[in-house]
């Protein structure tokens, strides 16, 4: 890997992170930037919930049982 390479790849710095702060309050103003904020974070729990639900195993379906005796 060059050095180059290595440079590009890795976590923002405090000026980029400034830049795009500054790019997003242009793109969508002050007044919208806590509405944008508590959005991402609905979606954010949204998203857990889901990967909490996933994370359960199925209960047992009387179709399920029903294929296996057709099937035998």
């Amino acid at each position: 890997m060059t050095m180059l390479t290595g440079l590009l790849i890795g976590r923002p710095g405090t000026t980029e992170i400034l830049i795009i702060a500054g790019i997003v309050v242009l793109l969508f103003g002050a007044s919208k930037i806590p509405k944008l904020a508590r959005s991402m974070g609905e979606a954010k729990a949204e998203f857990q919930r889901g990967l909490e639900e996933g994370e359960e195993p199925p209960e047992d379906d009387e179709d399920e049982d029903n294929v296996a005796q057709a099937g035998a």
